[in-house]
């Protein structure tokens, strides 16, 4: 998400740099195309309006134009401006817009929004969350009768991620079905009751009068708006809607993996004035993030997203698994095993290129990583190859001879350079292992990370 907006942003804020000090034209100049950016980014027009008013009353002033660094003050004053259009508070510790549960059991979490824009996967993927990481009690029903098997496909959804589903009854309509969730998650001691509403191809009085039926029969702590955020315009028309006639609480955005662009971020926050709690980013059931306003404004400007980073790795990297290796690393020891290991983590994590995205910096070499071509099906490949040696190979890979090697290729399905090249890369990080073992946490704290590069410091000479 906001791929386009990020590089046309870093290469306005790119040539504001080469300038050194700046004039009012030239700030000027860079706004004009911030808002042009924005534009094409799918903002809606009064939020581009209002965007770009705020940056200038703060750029063209003294500050900039006397600042040491004008251009660091521009991109500062943009930064600032993002996180208050995406919701969050400059200067404040950072929040986490999760569901509010701070009502009496059962919480009602009422899901809304249109037809195809994933309410349903959203609904399982939010309870999945609940469940798992706030340790709640859930219990989720379809309201939806007009689709066909949604109330079916919502069953199977819960059995997958091991969420309770209120068994449908035939003819029973959308309030009679909420009222007896209501009554059922009561009784069955849940902490939360989701309800996954009907959805509509378009809005229509139909669609809204139901909601604000079971709305008002449930009475929701949450109501939260699902809206595909390739819709672009047309998803902040359905928040303005949905936000008027039923009243949302907040925003998931879904398929943002899938958008380039983002302006419905940014304009459904702005127009509606209520937060984005989540954002989908692919069709896994676990693939639902928290949305942090303030990471987000980093991403785009190109500043990275280490925390995000950080959070996935502790999610993803199993603590034995890790534990295990850090041991290993201490004796020096490190075989074939641990490397399929730091693969499957790594696949986990999003592979390369879904790291890549979150490391500051990254967007500007961007065009060089398309062209070195990242091959994503590399990891797979690699696993494959490990997985065609014997025990005794991966424990002992001095044992790989030629023909071992054209046998592991051939099992495989690659080549003989590919195994070759895997064991280079096996060979090195086993001689870092080595140099870790040997230089301790003193020699570590002592030399730092230097010493591990090839040559004692890879030339590295302070100054």
């Amino acid at each position: 998400m906001f791929e386009s907006l990020s590089n046309r942003l870093t290469g306005v804020f790119d040539r504001l740099r080469r300038r050194g000090a700046l004039s009012e034209s030239d700030v000027e100049a860079a706004l004009r195309e911030i808002r042009v950016a924005l534009l094409e980014a799918d903002v809606a027009l009064p939020v581009v309006k209002s965007f770009v008013d705020g940056v200038k009353a703060k750029a063209v002033g003294q500050e900039v134009i006397r600042s040491v660094t004008p251009a660091q003050m521009v991109v500062k004053i943009v930064h600032d401006h993002l996180v208050e259009t995406l919701g969050g508070e400059v200067g404040a510790p950072p929040v986490e817009q999760g569901v509010n549960l701070n009502a009496p059991a059962p919480v009602v979490v009422m899901m809304v929004g249109l037809q195809g824009s994933g309410k349903t996967t959203t609904t399982a993927k939010l309870a999945r969350l609940l469940k798992e990481r706030q340790r709640k009690k859930v219990m989720m029903a379809s309201l939806d009768v007009n689709r066909p098997a949604a109330q079916e496909q919502l069953a199977v959804l819960g059995r997958q991620v091991g969420v309770d589903t209120l068994p449908f009854v035939a003819g029973e309509q959308p309030l009679a079905i909420a009222k007896r969730a209501h009554q059922a998650a009561k009784l069955g001691g849940y902490d939360v009751l989701m309800l996954d509403t009907a959805g509509r191809l378009h809005i229509d009085e139909g669609l809204m009068a139901e909601a604000a039926a079971v709305r008002d029969a449930t009475g929701p702590t949450e109501t939260l708006l699902v809206a595909d955020a390739m819709t672009g315009q047309d998803a902040v028309n359905v928040a303005k809607s949905f936000s008027e006639r039923v009243g949302i609480t907040g925003i998931v955005l879904t398929r943002v993996d899938g958008d380039a662009r983002g302006g419905a971020a940014l304009s459904m926050r702005a127009i509606t004035g209520q937060p984005i709690k989540f954002v989908g980013v692919g069709e896994k059931l676990d693939a639902l993030e928290p949305f942090h306003p303030e990471r987000v404004a980093g991403r785009i400007l190109g500043m990275g997203d280490v925390l995000s980073l950080v959070e996935k790795a502790a999610e993803t990297v199993e603590r034995e698994e890790a534990e295990k290796l850090a041991a290993k690393m201490q004796k020096g020891s490190f075989d074939l095993d641990d490397l399929a290991s730091q693969l499957k983590q790594l696949k986990k994590m999003g592979g390369m290129s879904g790291l890549m995205g979150l490391l500051p910096g990254v967007g500007k070499i961007k065009r060089q990583l398309e062209e070195a071509r990242i091959d994503e099906s590399m990891l797979k490949r690699q696993e494959a190859i490990i997985s065609s040696m014997t025990r005794k190979e991966r424990r002992n890979p001095k044992l790989l001879n030629a023909s071992r090697r054209r046998r592991i290729a051939a099992g495989s399905g690659t080549t003989v350079p590919e195994v070759n090249r895997l064991l280079k890369q096996y060979q090195d990080m086993a001689d870092m292992m080595k140099k870790v073992s040997k230089l301790g946490k003193k020699g570590l704290m002592r030399g730092g990370f230097p010493g591990l590069l090839p040559g004692g410091g890879g030339g590295f000479r302070p100054h």
